[in-house]
């Protein structure tokens, strides 16, 4: 009965993990280049910005929200960088600025739907406008580009066999995983999603952890903001548009309820890897960009779907 009860548990990881390596095994045949370790290393490396918004979404739907401003909020990030550092600033500060942006985006997302009791829907919409509106206006909608090379590393060096936007999505998966499963920081975020008044009436200081949530996923959002950044050695103010479906698709593929109360780290992980495989595989095989949306789209309604008809059924 335990096992099976597990089974049950794990079943929305055991099946990604099983269409992943389908997938890997099918690509494989269609390219001779496909399986090696460049290839591999540029998947993980192209996955880890996904990942990393991911993360920090996990927590935020699993407390009953929803974050839309990510993918913005990573490019105004990048761009603070960028100002900073085209203004004068060290590498070091000009990062911690970006940073200290993403925070306050986060924070001030936190409190309007915490503390004024708006939608996150609503609230992170508006909020993605502004991080949109707020980078084009520091840059007149033009990129800045030409970094030093300290701050390229962060999305071009090279770690022995890895690179640096790999080692920091391991590091934030490391992190969340221990947030989530051994942190009452991560059990509150899951109460937050089950029942939010019971939570409530137990002393906890609901709304404290509900800001927090939303500054740790802004917290992911800028770095992957460094990454982006870093990597194309430019920062464009409409980079990471609809970055934010593809981190939502990932965490509901992974297991984690839409209605909150559940979440799943490792499941979020294995989605990311399987999109990144599927993105990989198809532009090895010269499928149009657009055809790409049109499938993340598709992926995204049957998660939906998926995580609602779960949701039913075991209540």
């Amino acid at each position: 009965m335990d096992m099976r009860f597990r089974l049950q548990k794990n079943f929305p990881q055991i099946l990604l993990t099983g269409v992943l390596l389908t997938l890997i095994w099918v690509l494989s045949l269609s390219s001779e280049f496909f399986f090696s370790w460049e290839n591999f290393r540029n998947i993980l490396d192209q996955t880890s910005v996904h990942l990393l918004l991911a993360m920090g979404m996990t927590f935020v739907i699993a407390s009953g929200g929803i974050d839309l401003s990510v993918g913005n909020l990573a490019a105004l990030s990048g761009v603070v960088m960028a100002v900073a550092m085209k203004a004068g600033m060290e590498v070091l500060p000009a990062v911690l600025l970006g940073y200290g942006v993403a925070v306050l985006f986060g924070m001030l997302n936190g409190m309007v739907v915490s503390y004024i009791k708006i939608s996150s829907f609503i609230t992170t919409l508006a909020s993605m406008s502004i991080a949109r509106g707020v980078a084009l206006i520091l840059t007149g909608g033009v990129s800045i580009y030409g970094f030093s090379t300290t701050f390229k590393f962060w999305g071009t060096g090279s770690i022995g066999p890895i690179n640096p936007p790999i080692l920091l999505g391991f590091i934030f998966f490391i992190l969340a995983a221990f947030l989530l499963t051994k942190t009452l920081w991560g059990k509150y975020s899951l109460a937050l999603g089950g029942n939010e008044n019971a939570l409530r009436r137990t002393g906890v200081s609901v709304n404290l952890y509900q800001v927090s949530i939303y500054c740790f996923s802004a917290i992911c959002a800028a770095t992957a903001g460094l990454i982006m950044t870093a990597r194309l050695n430019s920062a464009a103010p409409l980079a990471g548009a609809t970055y934010e479906m593809d981190a939502i698709a990932a965490v509901v593929l992974g297991g984690t309820s839409m209605s909150g109360g559940k979440a799943s780290i490792i499941g979020t992980v294995i989605a990311c890897l399987t999109l990144g495989v599927l993105r990989n595989g198809l532009t090895m095989m010269a499928v149009p960009t657009y055809y790409q949306q049109l499938f993340n789209g598709i992926i995204i309604l049957l998660a939906v779907i998926i995580s609602k008809m779960r949701s039913n059924r075991e209540q």
